[in-house]
């Protein structure tokens, strides 16, 4: 999909007149949701020229997102305006906005649907683009969680498929969006950094509220938002069912943080575009923000040193405190949709002394509570983590929270029990933070160090040692615990044990 804000055959004129269309050029949200309403909730507060366009997915009202009552307390000059950004005038008779208007009144249109509608989404406006002569108006999203292709039973991040594709993300309240004086970040994203620099731009504009950065990691912007919203379902596990010991919540909350961006950092090591998006860019990422061009680290496997990992993600400073935010409790107003999923978890499983026999149990706890499943991205995420993990080759020492969470919702009656009371546990939940990010070739000698009157721990051993080099010495070797050690064998290490196993 070629989605820039140039034709490649353009001379200087041409462009020099292309970049004074897109300084005063449109911006179009379309599908719109909370978060594009609450968004021109505060451009009309913010600015008296406003160049934010809202179109309505078909069957959808323009302000039908917002919670009951909370119109009630919203300037009625400000709603106004917001009603106006959606419609336009035909034949003197207000109408709404269609896809097809924002594509052909502005410059750069998001899609805001969540995963169930965004790719159908993207297939209608590129159709509309090249219908309507259109085809340098720029695309995005800013949909939070995995795509699936139900043919090939595969799953994967949209940006993934479609590389040219620009994703626009940030931490936000949706409450504070309607409060005059607070201000957000946000981060828009594209694979050229020309593109990233403009629509950033474009989307800064918009209010003087919000400050947007370009970068150039779209791929792994959607990654992170993917895998913040199953860690942020796990944070609001962790505040309230352990709100007791808050010993547990800073160990708990670093790990998911971290997590996060380690597996983003992984997927950005299977980008096939990576020798374009580093060396083929019209001048250094360092120009947009980034402190250097490429940070990469280094892990040694099967006696190789080998590349695995992308760190340069300093420019996506929106992004990280997107992760942050959202495993917190804010000040005022209600936590994230997915955090509320993990306080009605918690509280479900404390009165029922188990988990969830299955996710459409898990569901029904949430719609309960006034929490719609489709609202709930990182449910879907948790579905198709498995697949997750084998396409982009996720290491499970750098997954190990989403894994434990997903083994409590998809497990079988047994593993469930074992995430119980891991879960539940607070000795036991700090443990299996602290030992399952240990590599499994590692934990390996550090259990036979525990284990020293067996005699093939000892051997795992003295074979190391005689070798100097643990990483080749009987690789395909490990002792076996007797079966008393199986039996008093904490809960934490058996969950992980079966996690390795089933995942």
């Amino acid at each position: 999909m070629d989605n820039s804000f140039f034709n490649k055959y353009m001379d200087a004129e041409s462009i020099q007149h292309r970049i004074r269309t897109l300084e005063t050029g449109n911006v179009g949200f379309y599908s719109v949701g909370l978060y594009p309403a609450s968004l021109a909730y505060n451009c009309a507060m913010q600015a008296d020229s406003v160049s934010l366009l809202l179109a309505a997915r078909p069957g959808r009202e323009l302000l039908g997102a917002f919670p009951e009552g909370s119109l009630d307390g919203m300037n009625e000059c400000h709603l106004a305006s917001v009603i106006s950004m959606g419609t336009h005038l035909q034949d003197g008779v207000p109408v709404n906005n269609t896809l097809a208007d924002l594509i052909n009144r502005c410059e750069l249109v998001v899609l805001s649907a969540n995963s169930n509608h965004v790719e159908v989404d993207l297939q209608e406006a590129c159709r509309l683009r090249d219908e309507l002569k259109r085809e340098h108006v720029v695309l995005a999203c800013l949909a939070g969680s995995f795509s699936h292709d139900k043919i090939d039973n595969e799953s994967y991040v949209l940006c993934e498929k479609q590389p040219n594709l620009g994703f626009f993300s940030g931490f936000h309240r949706h409450g504070a969006l309607r409060n005059p004086f607070d201000s957000f970040t946000a981060n828009f994203c594209h694979p050229n950094a020309m593109t990233a620099m403009l629509g950033a731009r474009m989307l800064d504009r918009l209010s003087p509220n919000i400050q947007v950065s370009s970068g150039v990691h779209n791929v792994e912007g959607q990654y992170i938002k993917a895998a913040k919203n199953m860690s942020s379902i796990f944070a609001g596990f962790g505040y309230t069912f352990h709100h007791d010991n808050p010993g547990v919540l800073p160990t708990l909350l670093t790990l998911l943080l971290d997590q996060c961006l380690d597996q983003a950092a992984t997927v950005s090591m299977c980008r096939p575009d990576r020798q374009r998006l580093y060396n083929r860019q019209p001048f250094a990422l360092t120009e947009l923000g980034y402190g250097v061009q490429r940070i990469e680290a280094a892990l040694v496997r099967d006696g190789d040193m080998e590349k695995v990992r992308d760190h340069t993600f300093a420019q996506l400073t929106a992004m990280v405190a997107d992760v942050r935010g959202s495993m917190m409790l804010p000040v005022s107003g209600k936590p994230t949709r997915n955090f509320q999923a993990g306080q009605v978890l918690a509280n479900k499983m404390r009165l029922e002394q188990r988990c969830p026999f299955q996710m459409e149990e898990f569901e029904e706890w949430c719609e309960s509570e006034g929490l719609q499943k489709s609202a709930l991205e990182g449910l879907k995420s948790l579905k198709y983590w498995p697949q997750i993990l084998r396409n982009y080759s996720i290491p499970l020492h750098d997954a190990s929270m989403v894994n434990l969470l997903y083994m409590s919702i998809y497990g079988n009656p047994a593993t469930k029990e074992l995430a119980f009371s891991v879960m539940t546990e607070s000795r036991e939940l700090t443990q299996y933070c602290q030992e399952s990010v240990r590599p499994t070739h590692s934990r390996r000698y550090a259990d036979a160090l525990q284990h020293l009157d067996n005699p093939e721990a000892m051997d795992l051993l003295v074979s190391a040692v005689i070798a100097d080099n643990a990483s080749c010495a009987n690789r395909d070797d490990s002792f076996v615990q007797d079966s008393q050690s199986l039996d008093t064998m904490p809960a934490h290490l058996k969950a992980m044990n079966v996690i390795e196993k089933s995942l």
